[in-house]
């Protein structure tokens, strides 16, 4: 399943080769929401992966942008204690233009794999 959030990039992290055939690097967005007059900023902290870590180099702190991204979730055990660690992993960006329909106030959680037919009917699923 895919995601996608606009907000501001705050901070660009560098690059981490985690082993000989791994690397990350993650990054940062402001996400501002403005709820009965008060405006609550959040801050998610992306990771891109392999190949996708330089999707950030083209992109300036302080620029508004989109991110796509998917939710990854892993076990992890030591010491007979067990950890749940979740991943945001970025897997595309683009950059938004102030006032254009992707930077709306309201936050985008739906996601990009939403079924459409010609007649706005969504009910022709595979089962």
């Amino acid at each position: 399943m895919s995601f996608e959030i606009t907000g501001k990039l705050i901070v660009k992290y560098n690059t981490m080769q985690r082993s000989e055939t791994f690397k990350t690097r993650e990054f940062v967005i402001e996400k501002s929401d403005d709820i009965n007059g008060r405006v609550i900023n959040n801050y998610i902290k992306f990771q891109a992966v392999q190949d996708r870590t330089a999707i950030v180099d083209r992109f300036n702190e302080g620029e508004t942008v989109k991110v796509y991204f998917n939710i990854k979730g892993t076990r992890w055990e030591k010491d007979g204690r067990v950890n749940y660690i979740t991943n945001l992993d970025a897997w595309r960006m683009e950059s938004v233009v102030a006032g254009g329909p992707s930077a709306d106030s309201m936050p985008n959680y739906n996601t990009s794999q939403e079924i459409s037919s010609g007649g706005g009917q969504a009910d022709d699923l595979p089962f």
